[in-house]
């Protein structure tokens, strides 16, 4: 074990005794709920363990905060995803809701296509949501977004791309 690991480690040891009561705090506010923002803590630390950090820290929690909100972000969209895919389960007929483990697939699934579209422009992100969950074509999304249908297809083929070839 080389020797800048355990100086690193006890630098975050120091950094979860002094300052995980006031990120969990801190989360708790953001999310109102005590156990996902417990969660969302350790996952913070454990982000810090993981990852290349700076070798000291002027600013601990900005730094922790900065870790956080983007744990936090992830943690709302998941939700968002999860409760309308709830939602969309709860108006099937019970004979067609998929069992457990098929929906627990499809919901990471959504997720995960969520994850890939987050980096394109919005207008592309939406024309492709409009292709594939309302079955519309070049000319109608082209309409809908006010745009030509050659920009369509660029955000259609852009969209695709980022889905099913992610880098």
């Amino acid at each position: 074990m080389p020797a800048v690991e355990p100086a690193f480690h006890q630098q975050v040891h120091t950094l979860y005794s002094e300052h995980h009561g006031w990120l969990q705090g801190w989360l708790r506010k953001k999310l109102g709920n005590t156990f996902d923002a417990a969660d969302l803590a350790q996952n913070t630390f454990l982000r810090l363990l993981t990852a290349p950090g700076p070798e000291r820290l002027n600013e601990p929690r900005a730094y922790l905060t900065t870790i956080a909100r983007h744990l936090l972000i992830n943690h709302v969209r998941r939700r968002a995803i999860e409760q309308a895919y709830l939602d969309a389960l709860a108006a099937m007929p019970e004979q067609v809701e998929p069992p457990p483990e098929v929906r627990l697939m499809l919901l990471e699934t959504l997720v995960e296509i969520d994850r890939r579209l987050g980096t394109l422009p919005a207008q592309a992100k939406q024309a492709f949501l409009l292709a594939q969950l309302e079955g519309l074509g070049h000319a109608e999304i082209a309409a809908e977004l006010g745009i030509s249908v050659s920009t369509v297809k660029r955000h259609l083929a852009k969209a695709a791309m980022r889905c099913f070839f992610p880098e």
